[in-house]
């Protein structure tokens, strides 16, 4: 093994080894000593790469949004032949099934989302560009084809759907009153359900007189 591949071998070790923790644990109950204590590691060997948890926890976020783009970039492309509400709810669940498969990196990118440290706000936003922009193109694609209301503008309905989308698995759980769905296809059929409220309303419109 040459030292190039030592190297990564090692930093790929630390990368694992962190997933692990900010994947079980909020960021404030990770300690770099923490994570080389429970794995293993070497404090000589962790500093000799990474400085501090802030570096670590950032480069967790990275790679997590990097795979979670490339599943979704992967699997979205059999959506173009669907219905709207049908593309729109299989979009939001194909996010869902990344994390059923990646558990860790779940809360990792719910630490990231909805919980990020204020001081690394910034530089998360930056490693979720590709991501966002991503979603963006696949949701303004979705507009093109909705009949939407006419005092709603593309523009609002694309961040509308999101923010939506952001927030949809914490939702599905809210919905469901505070408990996850016993498995992946009562998770579909809350979702179907929650999307039709979301999409469509819940007021019955009045028939004109």
């Amino acid at each position: 093994m040459t030292q190039q591949e030592r190297k990564q071998r090692s930093k790929e070790k630390i990368l694992a080894a962190a997933m692990a923790e900010f994947g079980t644990k909020d960021f404030d109950a990770v300690t770099m000593d923490g994570i080389c204590f429970a794995h293993g590691i070497s404090k000589g060997m962790m500093y000799h790469y990474y400085s501090n948890k802030d570096e670590l926890f950032l480069l967790c976020v990275e790679r997590t949004f990097q795979e979670l783009r490339a599943h979704v970039e992967r699997d979205m492309a059999h959506l173009s032949g669907e219905d709207t509400a049908a593309a729109v709810k299989d979009f939001f669940m194909i996010q869902e099934c990344f994390f059923q498969l990646h558990p860790q990196q779940k809360l990792v990118f719910e630490s990231a989302m909805l919980r990020p440290p204020k001081h690394l706000a910034a530089q998360i936003q930056a490693l979720r560009a590709p991501m966002r922009r991503l979603n963006q193109e696949f949701i303004e694609g979705l507009i093109d084809k909705m009949p939407l209301r006419p005092d709603l503008k593309p523009e609002m309905v694309t961040r509308y759907l999101e923010t939506i989308e952001s927030l949809f698995q914490n939702m599905i759980v809210s919905y469901q009153g505070g408990h996850p769905a016993q498995d992946f296809h009562a998770m579909l059929e809350t979702a179907g359900e929650l999307l039709n409220m979301v999409l469509f309303g819940i007021l019955r419109h009045a028939d004109p007189a």
